[in-house]
């Protein structure tokens, strides 16, 4: 079994690995434990299930590649979610399987100011720069601030649909911070703009402390 992930809107492609389908050869796709028809290749005629009431779901987001069977699903959304199981019959019976986990699309991550400590007069020298990374409504992501591609702090949440935030606090600031939320297989990215918020090094040796924290 083959196991896929992809985020709500794509399309994904799930590959016979037929090279090309003969005039009596059978490309059978079905749908979870239910054994669900969802589409078919027979005698070179191809039929989506798409009208029926249990797969209004695939209403014309079905696509089966006439020469080699492959079934595409697009405009993906998590109702596409499930086992989907592959007949080739040419003579004798072959089997696949493919398991695709469809995840919420990615919010791109929002770093604003974090004012958790007494202000640059109360601290006399200390200039430290305190900022926070967010994700909203999450599920199954890192949030890590990076500096190039060096990670300085994460925090990772599992199935639970929350906020989630990340503090960072430093001495000064350039231009290779980020803030990256992400998926096992895909992420989205904040580069922090300097000219925004905090003070730049301009010299200055820096010095930081990565916080983890919801």
């Amino acid at each position: 079994m083959k196991s896929l992930s992809v985020t709500e809107g794509d399309s994904v492609t799930l590959n016979t690995d037929v090279t090309e389908v003969q005039r009596d050869d059978q490309i059978l796709w079905i749908l979870n434990s239910s054994e669900t028809r969802i589409a078919e290749i027979y005698k070179r005629t191809i039929s989506i299930y798409d009208n029926k009431e249990n797969n209004e779901r695939f209403r014309d987001r079905l696509k089966i590649d006439e020469q080699t069977g492959s079934l595409t699903v697009t405009n993906i959304n998590k109702l596409h979610s499930g086992l989907y199981k592959l007949q080739i019959m040419k003579g004798d019976v072959k089997h696949k399987s493919f398991s695709l986990a469809v995840y919420a699309l990615l919010t791109v991550p929002v770093i604003s100011d974090f004012p958790q400590h007494p202000s640059v007069s109360e601290r006399s020298s200390e200039q430290n720069c305190s900022l926070l990374c967010s994700a909203v409504n999450v599920s199954a992501v890192t949030l890590s601030w990076y500096k190039g591609n060096s990670l300085l702090s994460s925090i990772s949440v599992s199935d639970l649909s929350i906020s989630l935030s990340l503090p960072l606090e430093l001495e000064c600031l350039d231009d290779s911070y980020s803030c990256v939320v992400a998926y096992s297989f895909t992420n989205r990215t904040t580069h922090l703009n300097i000219t925004d918020l905090c003070q730049t090094c301009s010299g200055m040796s820096m010095v930081f402390m990565c916080l983890s924290k919801v």
